[in-house]
């Protein structure tokens, strides 16, 4: 399996993981809005890495990873809200543990496409 089939299956599972974590959460009004922008943004991220690596241009490529950047750290943001808030430590750290990796992730990779279109803007 390639590299990027196996990372689209991780961010798969990330948001599969997300939506079953929701709905444990209380369906009370203030969470309501809350819960949903955290599905939206989590399951945004494989979406858009799919509408990434099917890119026909390096410029589309690029603005797809940074769209799965900024996803990301939404999400990490809403599950930081959320344990804050309802949850106890370990009922959500190994899902802000995977989003903080995939913060991360994204990240390298935007700064890679930076250092490249830098060089390539130089000659």
């Amino acid at each position: 399996m390639k590299r990027e089939e196996l990372f689209l299956k991780r961010l798969k599972n990330f948001s599969i993981s997300v939506i079953i974590f929701c709905r444990k959460i209380k369906h009370s009004r203030e969470f309501l809005s809350i819960v949903n922008q955290m599905v939206r943004s989590a399951t945004s991220i494989g979406a858009n890495y799919t509408e990434a690596i099917n890119s026909i241009s390096e410029k589309e490529f690029r603005s797809k990873i940074y769209i799965c950047k900024k996803e990301a750290e939404e999400t990490k943001y809403w599950l930081e809200i959320i344990r804050q808030t309802l949850f106890s430590e370990s009922e959500i750290d190994s899902l802000l543990q995977e989003s903080k990796e995939l913060c991360l992730i994204f990240q390298k990779i935007t700064f890679t496409l930076n250092k490249k279109q830098n060089k390539q803007g130089n000659k």
